[in-house]
């Protein structure tokens, strides 16, 4: 009993932790794409 509840609680405190990740990395790899994006388009010329 003792060891099976802070392992849900680790479990629950990572899954969190993740998902912000997953987030940043997201929000991360969009803002690479756009400069990357901007840079093809030829910057102020591009859209």
């Amino acid at each position: 009993m003792a060891t099976a509840t802070p392992a849900r609680r680790r479990v629950r405190h990572v899954s969190p932790s993740t998902e912000a990740d997953r987030r940043a990395a997201k929000s991360a790899a969009a803002a690479l794409q756009r400069s990357f994006d901007r840079r093809d388009n030829g910057g102020e010329t591009g859209h």
